[in-house]
Order: structure tokens, then C-alpha cells, then sequence
């Protein structure tokens, strides 16, 4: 219901930007959201917005990373620049909305591997 793409091997310095459409068995969409789990850590919140289009970051990513959506596509993204080794994670999206199969609630995108390496 949620398919993500964007991710990458990128130098550090580099950028990447990461889409997640959701499809149309999800509406209703409020929240938004990107996070990202490293090897051997729990996974964690980079970024969401809400239908309003308000925004929050981990402090992390903050003036690196710019989180947006496009609501008549369904789509979110997450715009990476100046991105360091330690950004190397799998990066989620997740989005709060109404699914025709489970109902309201939260949902997950399958992941993309973003890899910072020289």
C-alpha cells in the first residue's frame, strides 16, 4: 500500500531524495512521516508532516533534511542533503490514514537502504 523509492549509495556531502506514494486503498491521509532504523538500533522518526503541512524533525536532521508531500498524489518525500555517514539506515515512510482493509490507523512502507560512504 506504500511503495518507497529514492534510496541509494551516496558520498558524504552527497544528497538523495526518497518518495513514498500511498495508494488509493488508504485515504484520509493526516500524518505523514519518514524514520529510519540503523543496524543494531531501534528504529526512529526523522521526519513528519501533517496535512496542514506542518513539519517536525528529529534534531538530527534539522537544516539537512527537508520533509514534504503532495497530497493529491498521496505522496510524501524527504529531501537529503548534506548527508553523513551516520544517516546509513533503512529508511521507512508511515502514514496515518483510513485503509479500506484494516481501517484507521498506521501504516508502513516496505524500506529503502540508504548508504553514506566514501
Amino acid at each position: 500500500q506504500l511503495q518507497a523509492s529514492g534510496g541509494g549509495l551516496v558520498q558524504p556531502g552527497g544528497s538523495l531524495r526518497l518518495s513514498c506514494a500511498a495508494s488509493r486503498t488508504i485515504s484520509r491521509i493526516s500524518v505523514m512521516g519518514w524514520y529510519r532504523q540503523a543496524p543494531g538500533k531501534q528504529r526512529g522518526l526523522v521526519a513528519t508532516v501533517t496535512n496542514s503541512g506542518g513539519t517536525n524533525y528529529a534534531d538530527s536532521v534539522k537544516g539537512r533534511f527537508t520533509i514534504s508531500r503532495e497530497n493529491a498524489k498521496n505522496t510524501v518525500y524527504l529531501q537529503m542533503n548534506s548527508l553523513k555517514p551516520e544517516d546509513t539506515a533503512v529508511y521507512y515512510c508511515h502514514v496515518v490514514g483510513y485503509g479500506i482493509v484494516s481501517g484507521y490507523g498506521g501504516y508502513w512502507g516496505q524500506g529503502t537502504q540508504v548508504t553514506v560512504s566514501s
